[in-house]
């Protein structure tokens, strides 16, 4: 699983998911992409079953590239405890996901191929995805 090895602070605020991304999103390294269309929070678990239905389709061909990583620590109280006492442990890391963001990248396969792959990823994340080709020029 993904999560940072140090990070300055054990626990961040929670944030707003306002906004598009204007970084990170163009398809850079491969062929096609898997892009963002809603905003959330995608944890490290989420994104390894995403890559582990990407690559067992692609069957060994091709390759893939993860273009997020989970920096945010997302903290919880232990269940049934009283409201209060402070803030609770670092319990896993997220994502923050905006609108136009490229999610997963892959290359080295046929385009039908790819968009199956994608959309089987997509499954497995909860923001809505669609698939995008490098070559495609879309204004939005």
């Amino acid at each position: 699983m993904l999560m940072p090895k140090r990070s300055k602070f054990r626990k961040c605020q929670k944030g707003r998911l306002t906004g598009t991304a204007y970084r990170g999103s163009e398809v850079s390294f491969g062929e096609f992409g898997l892009k963002a269309v809603t905003n959330g929070w995608v944890t490290s678990r989420q994104i390894e079953a995403a890559r582990i239905a990407i690559t067992r389709y692609m069957k060994r061909s091709g390759k893939v590239w993860i273009r997020v990583f989970p920096h945010k620590p997302i903290t919880k109280h232990p269940a049934e405890t009283r409201m209060g006492s402070g803030k609770g442990t670092p319990e896993m890391h997220v994502v923050v996901v905006k609108p136009g963001m490229i999610l997963f990248e892959v290359e080295g396969i046929p385009r039908d191929q790819a968009e199956e792959a994608m959309r089987l990823a997509g499954h497995k994340l909860p923001v809505r995805t669609r698939t995008v080709a490098r070559d495609e020029i879309r204004i939005e």
